[in-house]
């Protein structure tokens, strides 16, 4: 990892997590330490309505959170109940904390390589449904971090469970001045409870 993603790393590490939030966490941490004792591997699927912001947050972070702890048998997705595209904000936010980011094509839902590691494998990023070809289809962990697509997509054929990681969504500060703060504030408070939730395991 370079140094900008370490310092990044080191100040997550030291962001509190409330209670409550640590209750909504539990079942995922359960989850993936359940699959870890018995030496299965571990798919995570990030589902949010757009595939465009939170979703991609989470599948990035929680890949970087499982290679900082040496947690090779997990592998993250994320998708949607629509395809559009991943905003371009969410790769300037994740290249600013300290991301090799490289554009891969100039499509209008284009494909990027996220590296948090220059010898590991990028995450591969671009919008698709939660059920496309690209992700897994069976002995999965769906993650709802929104709410329109927990409420409006009440059943995920193929996985093993079901859990609602709810967060606020950054779009609402698009085009404002305060657009660049809240981008990189939603993605330090994703990455922290992907930090917290990837400790757990290691404390079990």
């Amino acid at each position: 990892m370079n140094t900008t993603l370490k310092e990044t790393i080191n100040v997550i590490s030291k962001m509190s997590i409330s209670e409550e939030r640590k209750e909504y966490l539990q079942p995922l941490v359960d989850y993936i330490a359940h699959k870890t004792n018995k030496n299965d591997s571990v798919r995570l699927n990030f589902i949010c309505t757009h595939n465009s912001r939170r979703s991609h947050l989470a599948q990035i972070w929680a890949q970087t959170m499982a290679y900082f702890y040496n947690m090779s048998n997990v592998n993250c997705y994320s998708g949607g109940t629509a395809t559009t595209a991943m905003f371009p904000k969410v790769a300037e936010t994740l290249l600013n904390q300290g991301f090799q980011i490289q554009k891969l094509n100039s499509e209008a839902n284009p494909v990027y390589a996220v590296k948090y590691d220059e010898n590991s494998l990028p995450v591969i990023c671009f919008s698709k449904t939660f059920d496309d070809a690209f992700n897994p289809s069976s002995n999965f962990a769906a993650i709802m971090t929104c709410s329109s697509a927990d409420e409006g997509c009440p059943f995920i054929s193929g996985a093993e469970v079901r859990l609602p990681i709810r967060y606020e969504d950054p779009k609402t500060f698009d085009g404002t001045e305060l657009m660049d703060a809240k981008y990189a504030e939603r993605s330090l408070e994703i990455a922290s409870e992907m930090y917290y939730v990837f400790s757990q395991i290691q404390n079990k």
